[in-house]
């Protein structure tokens, strides 16, 4: 019934980003509706169905605004799956001083903290989602992102692909700054000599031609990038016979900049070169990291 529709379910935490996810799917061409009651989930997937394909991507908001109604949601999702609707569940969520501190700045209430403090709303709020959180197909952990990496998140899974073909996102990134949620694997270069200690090379990025002869100028590199490649070369087609369609791959040094932004331009190329689709994010490039902005919004 639901075979040719995609229907995505943003739900999580309030003050997590939720209003700012369902922008970016607008922004690549979703029908939105946000803080859509549970129970009028499968009469709307049924809507969308019978819209003579003029409705193929939708995205729709379901949280705890919707109170009491919340807690059909389960029933709503066994709903679509006896209807044959395919759906997926993105879950967003932050820490707690994240979101203490974006409901501070908004001066808003948190929706279940009555009386009580924004901490005790908030977990009341975790504890109540902790199911939902279970049959998430992707969770996405907002406390260090602004809301332009957000969008690029959200577009580099939801938007239109190219083809059908596996893609596969490289992101560098510095351990000090925390590692990606969402990596699938992680490879941790940290071993490698560290072009931070040579002057010359110090205000530098991986992405710079005397970097790139630094770091593989070294026997110790050349070793491990034939090792990683002849991995990747292995895995990513079992990957594929298995169905997937995204992988995230994390290259983690200790500040970002260089060992892994180098390594993941290098692995990235390798991977396109066996004709996967290929994407390299570099998450902590910026030698000064910019004070992280609050998401625009507490939804």
């Amino acid at each position: 019934m639901g075979g040719n529709l995609q229907f995505i379910i943003i739900t999580g935490l309030s003050g997590a980003g939720k209003s700012e996810a369902v922008r970016c799917f607008e922004d690549m061409g979703f029908f939105c509706v946000d803080n859509l009651p549970p129970a009028l989930i499968p009469k709307f997937a049924e809507l969308c169905t019978q819209s003579a394909g003029k409705v193929k991507r939708v995205a729709i908001v379901s949280d705890i605004r919707g109170g009491d109604f919340f807690d059909s949601l389960f029933d709503a999702l066994q709903t679509l799956e006896n209807d044959g609707i395919l759906y997926q569940i993105i879950y967003l969520e932050a820490s707690n001083d994240c979101l203490i501190k974006r409901f501070k700045q908004t001066r808003r209430r948190h929706p279940m903290a009555s009386e009580g403090s924004i901490l005790e709303g908030i977990m009341a709020e975790r504890r109540r989602l902790e199911g939902l959180r279970g049959r998430a197909h992707k969770i996405i952990d907002t406390s260090n992102l602004t809301t332009r990496q957000l969008h690029a998140e959200l577009a580099r899974t939801y938007g239109e692909r190219e083809s059908d073909r596996l893609t596969v996102t490289f992101i560098s990134f510095g351990f000090k700054h925390g590692v990606p949620l969402d990596a699938d694997m992680v490879f941790d270069v940290r071993f490698l000599p560290n072009p931070h200690y040579v002057e010359s090379l110090q205000p530098l990025t991986g992405n710079h031609p005397d970097v790139v002869k630094y770091v593989m100028g070294w026997a110790v590199t050349k070793r491990f990038l034939a090792k990683v490649c002849d991995l990747l070369d292995f895995l990513l087609p079992q990957f594929v016979s298995e169905g997937k369609t995204h992988l995230i791959i994390g290259i983690g040094c200790t500040g970002g900049q260089h060992r892994s932004v180098m390594i993941a331009n290098h692995l990235g190329k390798f991977v396109q070169h066996l004709g996967y689709n290929t994407r390299v994010d570099h998450r902590d490039i910026d030698e000064e990291r910019p004070v992280l902005e609050p998401l625009a919004s507490t939804q």
